[in-house]
């Protein structure tokens, strides 16, 4: 599975931004799309998490209420509506993938280490 991220961006606090991530290769109905983000000097963070089959969203709980997962399977991409930004949103954003199925627990854990494909990356910077 190959995965590529775009729409990164710079955005002025409190603006939207809307990330998109296009998979190819093979991915499972039962596997998730995730995104997370890593700022400098930070570990990588959870952000949000779609089963393919679109059943369930899961999110990290610095963007809960303003960031919205969602998938369009017909054409195997994801994408990450950031709504309210913040400066502390500053990171390189990265959508990753498995085709493993990942019970909820897992799920909300957010762990980088369950994910077997990653994309490449986008930049989001929002100035303080």
């Amino acid at each position: 599975v190959q995965l590529q991220a775009s729409g990164g961006g710079l955005v002025q606090a409190g603006a939207s931004l809307r990330l998109s991530c296009a998979a190819s290769g093979r991915t499972s109905r039962t596997g998730t799309i995730a995104w997370f983000r890593q700022a400098p000097g930070k570990e990588r963070e959870f952000v949000a998490a779609l089963r393919w089959s679109g059943s369930s969203t899961y999110y990290g709980d610095s963007v809960k209420g303003r960031f919205t997962v969602s998938g369009d399977n017909a054409k195997n991409s994801a994408f990450l509506q950031m709504n309210s930004l913040k400066p502390e949103d500053t990171a390189i954003y990265y959508c990753a993938a498995t085709n493993k199925h990942l019970i909820s627990s897992r799920l909300w854990d957010g762990s980088p280490h369950d994910y077997d494909y990653w994309g490449q990356g986008t930049l989001v910077t929002v100035p303080a």
